[in-house]
């Protein structure tokens, strides 16, 4: 097992596998020159590794990193996530310790679910997003591709939220959230659209402001 990525959400996922008997093998980071990271080997390249999971947290570089390779990808799951077996989880999405997924939730692929994340029964997460550490979604919600929910935000039933979305933290979203929106708030406003002329990996829009919002 490899992990993409040396960093300390990479050291969570190190955690994680480790808590569920995997072993890792090493990280691959295309910045760092070191030879080992968390005691593990620390690469440069990621070519022939496999199986992998891309260990960076910010989803439009996860997205990028991700649609570069040619590999088999692993999910990671904390044993003390509580999930429903009618779950799906889409390959490289990682479940951090106390996260909870109900009955028929679709989790995509490449995702992050953070400690303490709620998701209720029938939810659907695109690919590329992150639920941040104890946001709370009630049941039906939709999630658009990229799309962050900052940590202790809350999503009433049926709400759909767009593709490439930032969710402020401690927002309480109660009316549908059109792609590329960043909201804020109690109950959650429109803080400003994402510019959507600087654009990269297929399209996602870059901000450099999304982290602030987490």
């Amino acid at each position: 097992m490899y992990l993409y990525g040396a960093s300390g959400h990479g050291k969570v996922i190190k955690d994680i596998l480790e808590a569920q008997g995997e072993n890792v093998d090493g990280f691959v980071d295309d910045n760092k020159k070191e030879p080992s990271f968390c005691g593990k080997p620390l690469m440069n390249k990621a070519d022939g590794l496999s199986p992998m999971i891309i260990s960076i947290g910010e989803n439009e570089t996860r997205k990028e990193k991700t649609e570069g390779l040619t590999c088999n990808f692993a999910t990671a799951i904390h044993p003390s996530a509580i999930i429903s077996p009618s779950v799906i989880i889409g390959e490289g999405t990682v479940v951090m310790p106390g996260a909870i997924i109900n009955a028929d939730a679709v989790i995509g692929k490449h995702c992050i679910i953070n400690t303490g994340a709620s998701i209720d029964h029938e939810c659907v997460i695109g690919d590329y997003c992150h639920i941040g550490p104890h946001a709370s979604l009630c049941g039906q919600v939709h999630v658009g591709e990229g799309t962050l929910v900052g940590v202790g935000a809350s999503v009433k039933p049926e709400i759909h939220i767009g593709k490439w979305c930032t969710i402020g933290a401690g927002a309480a979203v109660v009316e549908d959230v059109p792609d590329h929106e960043k909201v804020v708030g109690v109950p959650a406003k429109i803080l400003k659209t994402k510019n959507l002329d600087n654009t990269h990996g297929g399209g996602c829009p870059k901000t450099l402001t999304q982290i602030d919002l987490i």
